[in-house]
């Protein structure tokens, strides 16, 4: 009987020509990131199972794929827990890796440090349409500088990057949860309460401000203390932060990046203060951003800062802000719209007989290569006429064949002519 050959739930195969434009996305995205001064690094997609459980990663920490300890440290019992079961755990994000590498690698990192992560990331969640199990994530992060001018550098990086990859007229939405924290205090909200707020208030692009206000009503401020937090939010500009009895080094650093995102953007992007942004890990200590692009009902990069959370690994605290492109979101995005063509890559067959010298075939080959084709030697197959319709619809664009054709010749794919 044969084996199920589909992808796990959650997951999928990427065929060629999406990979071509994946390819071309990342390399796109990276010269961005480089350009500026980023360095690239790359961590274990397994990380300790203890330091995921103790990185505030929010409800992530619920969708954590864990791994079995082997032999002698597995011992299976029916009270067993999860930590005694498991040691290691798929990373969730490529914060928590980058903050356990700073601290094992600090002594040969510049400071302040500035990082690129581009790799995949596991979350058990629900599949859904352009959300999946395994997915690739595009950081940058800057290690060492406490002041709002590195958010300004990592938010004006990535919307060059989102750019250079053909995306305009976004929107940069900023808040900071000093500000956040500060509002629901005003509201009547106990420090022990903010948590289970903010849960609540980051659904807000989901169930909607009655939704919300339903949500928040059933606890102990009722129907009273809910209002009053949304009045508040939606009351808000940047330009009345100040007064407002907030925290004022957090209102400076707001204000401040949003005027010099405002000069910055030149018009080609909007940036925004959102006094309801929430971003869902634990772990962000200021500012915190996301960006949305058009109808969609997702963002597709978001990050901010989390100045405690290198500290969890060190004796000293190191401050740190991030920013990540949501790497599948924007494929999704550019499939929808029509903008996922490979049309940019000249692709080539070099056709040739079992009896020609295959010595003279390659040297061919890369003769064609050198002239910016992408060359794939194959065998000509009998039924030539059928051979060649099917290498059009795979895609090539281009044909030669080994001793008969003195100039390449034009198929009539998708950049034939």
């Amino acid at each position: 009987m044969a084996k199920n050959a589909t992808p796990v739930r959650g997951t999928r195969d990427i065929l060629p020509d999406e990979m071509i434009v994946r390819d071309r996305l990342e390399a796109a995205i990276l010269k961005t990131y480089t350009t500026h001064g980023f360095q690239r690094i790359e961590t274990p997609a397994l990380e300790s199972l203890e330091l995921l459980l103790d990185s505030e990663g929010g409800e992530n920490l619920k969708m954590l794929f864990t791994i079995l300890k082997r032999g002698e440290k597995l011992q299976l019992d029916e009270n067993a827990s999860v930590m005694d079961l498991c040691d290691i755990g798929l990373r969730y994000d490529l914060t928590l890796p980058l903050s356990r590498f700073y601290s094992n690698n600090r002594q040969h990192l510049p400071m302040p440090f500035k990082a690129i992560q581009i790799g995949n990331v596991y979350r058990a969640e629900r599949p859904q349409k352009g959300r999946f199990r395994s997915f690739k994530q595009c950081d940058i992060d800057i290690i060492g500088d406490g002041s709002w001018q590195a958010e300004v550098e990592l938010i004006d990086t990535t919307a060059k990057a989102l750019q250079e990859i053909g995306f305009e007229n976004f929107t940069v939405r900023i808040n900071d949860r000093r500000i956040l924290t500060g509002m629901m205090a005003k509201a009547g909200y106990e420090t022990e309460q903010m948590g289970a707020v903010s849960v609540i208030l980051d659904k807000l692009d989901k169930i909607g401000a009655q939704g919300v206000l339903e949500e928040l009503s059933a606890m102990e401020q009722g129907p009273e203390g809910a209002q009053r937090l949304l009045d508040l939010a939606e009351g808000l500009s940047a330009g009345d932060l100040k007064g407002q009895g907030l925290d004022e080094t957090a209102v400076e650093g707001l204000v401040g990046t949003m005027e010099a995102m405002e000069q910055l953007s030149q018009g080609k992007y909007q940036v925004s203060f959102d006094p309801t942004l929430v971003r869902g890990m634990g772990y962000y200590t200021g500012m915190i951003f996301e960006v949305s692009y058009g109808p969609y009902g997702f963002s597709i990069a978001g990050g901010g800062r989390y100045d405690g959370l290198i500290g969890k690994f060190s004796k000293q605290s190191v401050p740190a802000v991030g920013f990540s492109i949501g790497f599948e979101r924007i494929v999704t995005i550019l499939q929808e719209e029509g903008r996922s063509r490979s049309d940019a890559l000249q692709r080539l067959a070099l056709l040739y007989d079992e009896t020609d010298p295959v010595a003279r075939v390659v040297e061919k080959a890369d003769q064609l290569r050198e002239g910016g084709f992408a060359v794939s030697v194959m065998k000509a197959k009998k039924k030539l006429g059928k051979q060649i319709g099917q290498l059009e619809e795979a895609g090539f664009t281009h044909l030669w064949i080994f001793g008969r054709d003195e100039e390449v010749q034009t198929l009539g794919g998708p950049n034939g002519s």
